[in-house]
C-alpha cells in the first residue's frame, strides 16, 4: 500500500484521476486470475457482492482524495490520517459488532485521536 501512496504523490497534476483508475485496474488484473482458478470459493450471495462494490468505491474515493492532497502539498497531514488506518476498523468493531476493547487498545485510540487534534492546532 506504501508503493501506491509514493506513486500517487508523484504523479503529475495534469494526469487528473487517471493513476488511480491505473491502480484499481492493476489490482483487479492482479487478483483476477486467482478468483478464476478458485471459483467456487468465491461465490458469495449479490448482496456480498454490493457490500464488496461499495468498499472498493470508497478505497477509490480515499486514494482519489489522498491524491488531490499530495497535488496540494498536504501530504504532512494526509500521511498521518493514512497511517491511522488501523483504527477505523477497530472504531467499527466497536460500534457496529459490540466487539470488546483491551485497556491497551483503548488507549492507542485515544492516544490517535489526541494526535488528529493536536495536528489540526498546529
Amino acid at each position: 500500500m506504501a508503493v501506491q501512496y509514493i506513486g500517487l504523490a508523484q504523479a503529475d497534476p495534469a494526469s487528473s484521476l487517471w493513476p488511480v483508475v491505473a491502480g484499481r485496474l492493476a489490482a483487479v488484473l492482479l487478483l483476477l486470475p486467482h478468483t478464476w482458478r478458485h471459483a467456487s470459493h468465491f461465490r458469495q450471495p449479490p448482496g456480498m457482492l454490493m457490500q464488496a462494490a461499495v468498499i472498493g468505491a470508497g478505497a477509490a474515493l480515499g486514494l482519489s482524495l489522498y491524491l488531490l492532497a499530495a497535488h496540494q502539498q498536504m501530504l504532512a497531514i494526509v500521511v498521518v490520517l493514512a497511517s491511522l488506518y488501523p483504527a477505523v476498523p477497530t472504531v467499527l468493531g466497536l460500534v457496529l459488532l459490540h466487539e470488546k476493547v483491551t485497556g491497551k487498545q483503548m488507549a492507542g485510540l485515544l492516544s490517535a485521536g489526541a494526535a488528529i487534534v493536536l495536528l489540526s492546532l498546529g
